[in-house]
């Protein structure tokens, strides 16, 4: 683990956005995970798009999709980066208690796509419980983390168990 200085925080203390300036453009991927929990009557309505709004897994995953190609509009200091691939996907949980969900980021650029893959995430996840809340207002969402990454100087990662 990088125990030194953060990236963001400048000699005098301050935020920042990093130079990415002198670094080369290569291919970088992250994937990201995280899950929504609900009631029985939920996640029938999600499987079955019976629901009052209709086909919402679709509608998430084009929900995380945009999402992740705005980004840089929604962490301050992250880079606006060209987006080659966002895939977005949500499956059933095993036993049936909600929906997992899973987006793969993939640019070539000076700097990494961890946080869009985190933000697809995010947003796919919100964007399920707005359009299932009216069948289950205790909807939970969770562990939403980094499951991969690859390429940059600080090299490839992939979460233990994986």
């Amino acid at each position: 683990m990088n125990t030194g200085k953060l990236s963001h925080i400048g000699p005098d203390g301050r935020a920042r956005m990093v130079d990415v300036s002198d670094k080369a453009a290569t291919k970088r991927r992250a994937v990201a995970s995280g899950q929504i929990t609900m009631n029985a009557d939920a996640f029938a309505a999600a499987r079955d798009a019976s629901g009052p709004k209709g086909e919402v897994i679709a509608v998430a995953e084009i929900a995380g999709t945009m999402a992740a190609k705005r980004t840089a509009d929604l962490i301050p200091l992250c880079h606006p980066l060209p987006l080659s691939k966002v895939e977005v996907r949500i499956a059933p949980l095993a036993d049936e208690s909600g929906y997992g969900i899973e987006a793969e980021v993939v640019t070539t650029g000076p700097t990494g796509v961890e946080m869009e893959a985190l933000t697809a995430v995010s947003v796919a996840a919100l964007t399920l419980h707005d359009m299932l809340k009216a069948v289950d207002k205790a909807m939970e969402i969770g562990a939403i983390r980094l499951e991969e990454k690859t390429g940059g100087k600080s090299g490839d990662f992939t979460r233990k168990g994986r």
